[in-house]
């Protein structure tokens, strides 16, 4: 089965608390284009993620405000920060890396926010039977491109409004010569 591939950069989701500790009550966040999943935006606000072994400014927010503050970023970015962080669904932040997120002198500390997203696919919960998947279901994926190959441990990730698409980190895409919108291939096991 075919499926549009996105590439997700790194990037940060603020719960309502911390988006206010960083830019003030009176802030809300700006959009800036629109992602292909539901209510999803990038917004025009940037961030820094700090550790004590390094630092990356310019950090987009993706919105809206969720009831947790994430950091998601790729394994080459982890070399920059000298973490560690577990490869975890979103949302799945027990144990994992604690970060500093700064912006306009303003800092918090997020205390278990930062992971490597793992491969994902999005569908539409009343679509798994369509397609025969469950959700959380390991899958593989084919990527044809001068690169490509194989991925495995993509997880089907169903929620009630989905863009049926892959989801890779930038790690993910560079290695395989993936570009944002490329097709692969689901292979069921």
């Amino acid at each position: 089965m075919k499926i549009s591939i996105g590439i997700s950069a790194r990037h940060v989701h603020l719960c309502q608390r911390d988006f206010e500790a960083l830019f003030g009550k009176d802030g809300h966040l700006t959009k800036y284009v629109d992602l292909n999943q539901p209510t999803m935006f990038a917004a025009n606000e940037k961030v820094s993620i700090i550790t004590d072994g390094g630092r990356i400014d310019n950090v987009r927010i993706v919105g809206p405000i969720r009831p947790y503050t994430q950091v998601e970023i790729s394994k080459t970015d982890s070399y920059k920060l000298k973490l560690n962080p577990p490869v975890r669904g979103s949302g799945d932040l027990d144990n994992s890396e604690s970060v500093y997120i700064e912006y306009n002198g303003n800092r918090i500390f997020a205390k278990n926010s930062c992971i490597i997203a793992n491969r994902h696919i999005h569908i539409r919960t009343c679509d798994l039977d369509k397609y025969g998947f469950k959700d959380n279901q390991i899958v593989k994926l084919k990527v044809n491109s001068i690169k490509g190959g194989t991925l495995d441990n993509v997880f089907i990730k169903a929620t009630d409004e989905a863009y049926f698409e892959a989801h890779l980190d930038l790690d993910d895409a560079n290695a395989n010569f993936i570009n944002d919108g490329d097709i692969g291939e689901i292979i069921s096991e």
